[in-house]
Parts: structure tokens; C-alpha cells; sequence
């Protein structure tokens, strides 16, 4: 059963991570420099989603696999630096 949790963290981290990078790399600038906004309204949902999706995962990590508030810190704030989740989930790999 762990080794679901982490590959449903690992997909879920993965998946919040490209979301936020097509946020800023593709509907930023779409909005900004051609005045399409809708990109950002899309885009911005999902990643809402996503983004969400990924604190339950990490709470779920959290308790099933006794993480302290550090590391919970820095799986949080890893999800506010673009390519962080693949750090986080680099180190995790690399810590299992």
C-alpha cells in the first residue's frame, strides 16, 4: 500500500509541477503579450486543482510515512518554485 501512496504522490507532484510551469512559461505570457487571458483563466484553474490535490497528497505522505514538519515545509514550498516538485520527488527517490 505505501508504494501506491508514493506513486500517486509521485504522479500528483509531477502533474502540479508542469501545471505551474505552463502557467508561467505558456498563459503569462500569452496574457501579457497578446492579450489572451483566457490561457490564464484555463490554465490557472487546473493548476488551482492540482495545486490543492497536492497538499491533501502531501498530508497523506505526511502520516503514512511519519514526515517531520521540515520536510512538510519544504514539500509545501517546493510546490511555489518552479521545477521544485522534481526536487522534491529527486530527494524522496534518493531518501527512500
Amino acid at each position: 500500500m505505501k508504494q501506491s501512496v508514493r506513486t500517486w504522490f509521485r504522479w500528483i507532484s509531477y502533474l502540479e509541477a508542469i501545471s505551474f510551469l505552463v502557467l508561467l512559461g505558456i498563459a503569462m505570457p500569452l496574457k501579457y503579450m497578446f492579450d489572451s487571458p483566457e490561457a490564464v483563466a484555463v490554465t490557472g484553474g487546473i493548476h488551482g486543482f492540482l495545486f490543492s490535490v497536492y497538499l491533501v497528497a502531501i498530508a497523506v505522505m505526511a502520516v503514512l510515512f511519519k514526515w517531520k514538519m521540515i520536510r512538510i515545509a519544504g514539500a509545501i514550498l517546493a510546490a511555489f518554485l518552479p521545477f521544485g516538485p522534481f526536487v522534491l520527488e529527486r530527494r524522496l527517490k534518493v531518501n527512500a
